[in-house]
């Protein structure tokens, strides 16, 4: 059975195994009747599922150590006596050159019967694409620049004989490991970016993709950036500041969205019964930027329900200032909206929206600086029906895009009164709005007469009342 514990792929080989803490190693060692001896306490698989760390026993000097300061105590242990040392391997995948396109980045290699492949000089560098008519792959299935012969057919730079270029090309990965560098300064002709332009532009603040850019093109960005920083060429020794990786929109049966599976949501069609603006809020409020979520039609259509009711805003407009319920409002909004836009937290700021919304809907009328800093606050998520309502209150042909974000006013924020949840032995029964500056002994007394509480300490005695401040009331019975 040693051909199962060896795998050339993987690291030196050799594979170790923790049968009593793996199931996998644990059925193999079953099988085969091998020794299974536990080494963190509490983590035996024959007993019950185990993840996570423990304390190790059966482990010789490493007994009672958590599983990381093990790690580093081997480690030690095995540098100290000249086994080994401590190294980071990083694996990365070979790149994909099989697509060739004639658009490619062309590789500065000439080969040459006499001297084999030798790379271009440097005064001979950048090397262009030729000019073509043809985009094509040849018949035989060679990349589209072997039919440019003019520029194949070229001389070798150490013999001067006659030599070919290498017709292969870069596609994907090599332009796009180092494009953001070019975008901070892209119209120098000297180097690819001057060092003040990357000063002002650098680092990128928020690197923005999906799962599967992680261990492909993010890596590669990161290895180009590293060494054109070694090399002295960039200013920082990280590409990125922060990196977020969005979550995947699933189909309505919670799968991933395929056709085979017949799950496909088609976003024309989407746009055309709903609008563009309905998808993209939908978009953002399905659920957390980072998590995968199904899509839902429900959801589509009560999206466009509310815009539906901000598009009637401008229909209660009234000529008055804005009243206090709707200056609390509108500072609350933008508070919150903005600073869950500046976090990625977009679903909850459209529930922001939607909270602003519902707190004015008894009104009879709104005024007129209120909608208009609220349809500011919707415009990031639905940008048609902004601009078309700024236009229409404002009475201008002018564009909400160039508008500054509004600021909102902390006094407005002030809660004169809050919400307390009211427990009856730990358990949530009810809850309480009750004025923010109330004394102990007035949260204690509503807390006991609420009506639903009574139902449960009816018949009972009180032993005490606990209050956490602005947070609850719990009466232990």
């Amino acid at each position: 059975f040693i051909s199962d514990y060896v795998m050339m792929g993987y690291g030196t080989g050799a594979i170790m195994a923790v049968p009593a803490h793996d199931q996998r190693d644990y059925d193999f060692a079953k099988k085969f009747d091998c020794d299974i001896i536990p080494v963190l306490e509490g983590g035996d698989v024959s007993v019950e599922a185990f993840e996570g760390d423990g304390i190790h026993i059966n482990s010789d000097f490493l007994d009672g150590m958590d599983k990381q300061s093990a790690i580093d105590a081997i480690i030690a242990e095995m540098e100290k006596r000249g086994l080994g040392q401590k190294k980071i391997n990083y694996k990365m995948r070979d790149w994909l050159f099989s697509r060739q396109r004639y658009w490619g980045e062309p590789v500065p290699m000439v080969y040459c019967d006499k001297c084999g492949w030798e790379p271009l000089p440097e005064d001979q560098l950048p090397l262009e694409l030729p000019e073509v008519d043809d985009y094509l792959p040849t018949e035989d299935g060679e990349a589209p620049l072997a039919k440019a012969t003019d520029w194949v057919n070229t001389t070798c730079p150490k013999c001067g004989g006659a030599a070919k270029r290498e017709t292969d090309t870069m596609p994907n990965w090599a332009g796009s490991s180092w494009y953001y560098l070019r975008y901070m300064d892209a119209h120098n002709d000297t180097e690819f970016a001057a060092k003040d332009k990357m000063d002002y532009w650098g680092q990128v603040d928020l690197y923005n993709g999906g799962q599967e850019h992680t261990t492909r093109h993010l890596l590669y960005a990161r290895f180009w950036h590293r060494m054109l920083y070694d090399m002295g060429f960039v200013n920082h020794a990280e590409p990125f500041n922060s990196r977020v990786s969005h979550g995947m929109i699933l189909g309505e049966d919670g799968s991933k969205m395929s056709k085979s599976r017949g799950n496909v949501i088609n976003p024309d069609d989407i746009v055309k019964e709903y609008g563009a603006d309905t998808l993209r809020m939908y978009e953002m409020f399905i659920g957390p930027y980072t998590e995968a979520a199904p899509w839902n039609m429900n959801g589509m259509i009560g999206i466009s329900r509310f815009l539906g009711k901000v598009y009637r805003l401008q229909d209660k407009i009234a000529d008055r200032p804005m009243t206090d319920v709707e200056l609390k409002t509108i500072h609350i909004a933008i508070r919150d909206v903005g600073e869950r836009i500046d976090t990625l937290k977009f679903n909850t700021a459209v529930s922001a929206l939607m909270e602003a919304m519902n707190a004015v809907s008894s009104q009879a009328d709104l005024a007129k600086e209120f909608v208009m800093m609220f349809v500011r606050l919707v415009y990031p998520f639905a940008p048609h029906l902004g601009e078309e309502m700024y236009q229409i209150l404002d009475g201008t042909e002018s564009t909400m895009a160039y508008l500054a974000w509004p600021i909102f006013d902390a006094k407005y924020l002030v809660e004169d009164s809050i919400k307390m949840m009211l427990q009856v032995n730990g358990k949530n029964r009810s809850e309480m709005t009750i004025a923010v500056d109330a004394s102990k002994e007035d949260i204690e007394a509503q807390a006991l007469a609420d009506e639903k509480v009574q139902n449960f300490i009816d018949g009972k005695s009180v032993r005490k009342v606990i209050v956490v401040p602005k947070r609850l009331v719990n009466i232990v019975v």
